[in-house]
C-alpha cells in the first residue's frame, strides 16, 4: 500500500522556523515530482513549493520564495519543506504530494497522483 506521511507540523510564534518531513512507503519516488500543498477552511488547496525527481529543479509559489526551501532525499523516499519567517498567513494545513509529471504542471494539484493526510501549522502573533 502506499502512503505518504507527513510529520513536523506544530504551533510556531511568527517569525519562527519548522520543518516537515513527507516519508514515503509502498513504491519508491525516485523518479517523480514531490510537492508541498497547503489549504485552509474554506479555500482551495494552494501551490507551495515543488522539485524534481533529481533535485536540480525547484518551483515556489511567490507567497513563499526566499523564505520556504524544498529538499530530498530519494534514498530515504523523503521530501522536506524548510519553513523560515514563519508568516501568520502561513497557517495551513500541509500536505505533500507526488506525481509523474514535467516542471510546466508542478504548480497544479490535479497532476499529482498521491497525497499524505496532512499536517497542521499554526502560526501565532
Amino acid at each position: 500500500q502506499v502512503q505518504l506521511v507527513e510529520s513536523g507540523g506544530g504551533l510556531v510564534q511568527a517569525g519562527g522556523s519548522l520543518r516537515l518531513s513527507c516519508a514515503a512507503s509502498g513504491r519508491t519516488f525516485s523518479n517523480y515530482f514531490r510537492g508541498w500543498f497547503r489549504q485552509v477552511p474554506g479555500k482551495e488547496r494552494e501551490f507551495v513549493a515543488a522539485i524534481s525527481w533529481s533535485g536540480l529543479r525547484t518551483t515556489y509559489a511567490d507567497s513563499v520564495k526566499g523564505r520556504f526551501t524544498i529538499s530530498r532525499d530519494n534514498a530515504k523516499n523523503t521530501v522536506y519543506l524548510q519553513m523560515n519567517s514563519l508568516k501568520l498567513e502561513d497557517t495551513a494545513v500541509y500536505y505533500c504530494a507526488a506525481g509523474r509529471i514535467v516542471t510546466d504542471q508542478a504548480m497544479d494539484p490535479r497532476g499529482y497522483d498521491y497525497w499524505g493526510q496532512g499536517t497542521q501549522v499554526t502560526v501565532s502573533s
